[in-house]
């Protein structure tokens, strides 16, 4: 049987009195988590969800997600993950798109979840806490998992892309399965593993690596609905948290927070990174601090957030994003298609159990980005002789000034060794002569001053004439999406800037 419920089920046997999902002062053992996704599946029978048929997830990382989200595969339905902090026209455009004929909904976003759902003529679950309980308390349990095929779709993962509307990347049973085991074996994880789940379970790196995983594992997965650096140290200390996930700007905020090193951090036995590139200046200095180590990996919505990792029993290369995970293979190759040399720069090619079935209902993009098995990425690489890949940047975010190609990873890194810089984005501006120049904004660390044409000297002593940034404004903090990645593309760009 191939149903990722069956992950569930399989932990219950061997470990149901274990802690599964803490949140503060609630801790719910395995047996629980069952039978309450057992009443969620019956909940959502009644409301006349089957195989198939697409179910909106609209929560925050509260003990109810993991009820719904097992409840939906049990029954064999496809659930489509959404952020609590969608508009009326983008739940509209979510289960309008997927097709989706119930969405259930945190209740402090009632006015969105059912405006949105009013428009694409779907059903509303609301979730609040005590009145959910009753409603999951009179469902007629679903104790049985529905057969599905590895191929089956299991999840409708919106991307958000850097053009257009967002594409619905579909992952099957067999992609999570692979996910979850993979992610598993990699850190070595059992029921001994306290994971702190600060990412966004509707997200999938929170999903795949967080809560999966755990569940996969028999560990322990300690929620955090909304990231704050404070909170995050106070669970690491309380719950005696061993495994960290998280984007860079997590790891910039507890690195930058006052008072961090009063706290008891020593429990953490492994730091995961992802989402996006890791300053190499942030990850120092977080080790240092904290005395623990940070394994970047690397994976997209398409590949469940996983392709490759750095190793806990192999050399940590800095900047790296390691190797690719077992069963997955990566390439990187030029327009043509061709490998490139070792050490030049081309686009990742990842494939594996892992890769995603295609986008819902776009074959015109599936048939772009999935070629014989192979799935181009967008983002440019180099490797090096021994396997290890490096990012240079996105395809889309390269920067091409005057017929050069800048990668605006690079000037990133030198931008975060300022000891005045807290976050950065480097991005391209139109220039009538150029095509394009480059531009930086900056948020600075709390405390410090330093004047943009400081920084712009700073760079231009540290990087080659035609790369570094000529334009410079400091902005008070940076855009960033629901993982607290930065945003690029939302980076505003200041007036005096765009006329100058």
């Amino acid at each position: 049987m191939s149903n990722l419920a069956e992950i569930l089920a399989t932990t219950v046997e061997q470990h149901g009195d274990q802690i599964a999902v803490e949140l503060d002062d609630i801790k719910l053992n395995y047996a629980v988590v069952d039978q309450a996704s057992a009443r969620a599946a019956g909940l959502l029978r009644a409301a006349g969800i089957g195989p198939g048929d697409r179910v909106g997830i609209m929560l925050p990382n509260v003990p109810y997600f993991p009820f719904v989200f097992f409840g939906a595969m049990r029954l064999g339905a496809v659930v489509v993950p959404m952020n609590p902090l969608l508009k009326e026209r983008e739940v509209a455009f979510h289960l309008d798109n997927s097709g989706a004929r119930t969405i259930i909904a945190w209740h402090q976003f009632e006015e969105a979840a059912t405006s949105g759902a009013a428009d694409a003529n779907a059903e509303v679950i609301l979730v609040e806490p005590g009145k959910f309980e009753e409603r999951l308390g009179a469902a007629e349990p679903v104790t049985d998992i529905t057969d599905r095929a590895d191929d089956d779709t299991a999840l409708i993962l919106y991307t958000s892309g850097t053009t257009g509307t967002p594409k619905g990347a579909e992952l099957t049973h067999g992609n999570l399965r692979a996910a979850a085991e993979i992610a598993v074996d990699l850190v070595d994880a059992d029921e001994s593993s306290v994971t702190l789940g600060a990412l966004p379970l509707f997200h999938v790196f929170g999903l795949t690596s967080g809560l999966n995983s755990a569940v996969q594992a028999g560990g322990t997965i300690t929620l955090l609905p909304r990231f704050s650096p404070t909170k995050a140290l106070e669970i690491v200390q309380r719950d005696g948290v061993t495994t960290l996930l998280g984007v860079p700007t997590m790891y910039a905020a507890m690195l930058h927070e006052e008072g961090a090193e009063a706290y008891d951090t020593s429990g953490l036995d492994l730091c995961v990174s992802g989402g996006a590139a890791m300053p190499v200046e942030i990850l120092r200095a977080f080790e240092e601090k904290f005395a623990c180590t940070i394994l970047e990996g690397y994976g997209l919505s398409e590949t469940c957030g996983i392709a490759s990792f750095n190793r806990p029993d192999r050399e940590r290369k800095a900047g790296s994003i390691g190797i690719p995970v077992p069963g997955v293979d990566m390439k990187v190759v030029d327009d043509d298609g061709n490998e490139v040399a070792q050490g030049e720069v081309g686009e990742i090619l990842i494939r594996g159990p892992v890769v995603m079935k295609g986008y819902w209902e776009r074959p015109d993009a599936t048939a772009e980005t999935l070629s014989d098995g192979w799935m181009r990425t967008g983002d440019m690489a180099r490797v090096d002789e021994e396997g290890y890949f490096f990012i240079v940047d996105r395809k889309k975010e390269m920067i091409i000034r005057g017929g050069f190609n800048i990668y605006p990873r690079e000037l990133e890194e030198v931008l975060y060794e300022h000891p005045a810089v807290r976050e950065a984005a480097v991005v391209g501006l139109p220039d009538e002569s150029l095509g394009e120049e480059v531009g930086a904004a900056v948020a600075l660390k709390a405390g410090e001053s330093v004047e943009p044409s400081e920084l712009r000297a700073y760079m231009k002593e540290r990087v080659a004439a035609y790369k570094y940034p000529r334009v410079v404004w400091i902005v008070d903090d940076l855009p960033k999406g629901p993982t607290g990645k930065i945003l690029k593309r939302e980076v505003e760009i200041p007036a005096e800037v765009e006329q100058r």
